[in-house]
């Protein structure tokens, strides 16, 4: 089991930044790969970024991509997703998730992850 907990949402006006974290615990070990996804009110989740838990390739979503930027520290057990020139569409609850042993490259697909935070809601005003 691993146990993740995002923490720093908040409100921020348009083009303000916030930096969200999330903290795993528990079999971290078996983790491959970290994500970020948002989920807006009446639509579905969708990825946001995704990066190798032992280091490697990070992705993002288009829409993002220039914007924020995934980054880790191991030795924290820690992820963050620093959100700069923020948009009023970027309002939604933001999740964080771990893939394990089963991941199979989909890194884009709420699928592929087995453990999900509770999410930390970002709301920008225009």
């Amino acid at each position: 089991q691993v146990q993740l907990v995002e923490s720093g949402g908040g409100l921020v006006q348009a083009g303000g930044s916030l930096r969200l974290s999330c903290a795993a615990s528990g079999r971290t070990s078996s983790t491959y790969v970290m994500g970020w996804f948002r989920q807006a009110p009446g639509k579905e989740r969708e990825f946001v970024a995704a990066m190798w838990w032992r280091g490697g390739a990070t992705y993002y979503a288009d829409s993002v991509k220039g914007r924020f930027t995934m980054s880790r520290d191991n030795a924290k057990n820690t992820v963050y997703l620093q959100m700069n020139s923020l948009k009023p569409e970027d309002t939604a609850l933001y999740y964080c998730a771990a893939a394990g042993e089963y991941y199979s490259g989909r890194y884009y697909s709420t699928a592929e992850y087995d453990y999900w935070g509770q999410g930390t809601q970002v709301t920008v005003s225009s």
